[in-house]
């Protein structure tokens, strides 16, 4: 029974906005998560990210102190 409920929603989702399509993609992403006991597993988008971040990193691109302090003074509350 479960299968055909599932087999219908994914064709009803495939003319679904873009936007609601990422929605349950997220949503599906976390209830994942929940029953992998915990592990959290990366989206292909936030593994791009940390790749960029090591990159990088090795290349020596690092914030300057006053470009950390910039961007707080930037936030803190006057």
């Amino acid at each position: 029974m479960m299968t055909k409920v599932w087999d219908d929603l994914l064709r009803r989702v495939q003319s679904w906005p873009t936007d609601a399509q990422q929605e349950l993609v997220q949503v599906a992403l976390e209830i994942e998560a929940e029953l992998n006991q915990g592990q959290y597993r990366a989206t292909p988008e936030e593994l791009r990210g940390i790749d960029r971040g090591l990159s990088d990193a090795m290349a020596g691109k690092f914030a300057t102190e006053q470009d950390v302090e910039d961007t707080f003074a930037k936030y803190r509350p006057k």
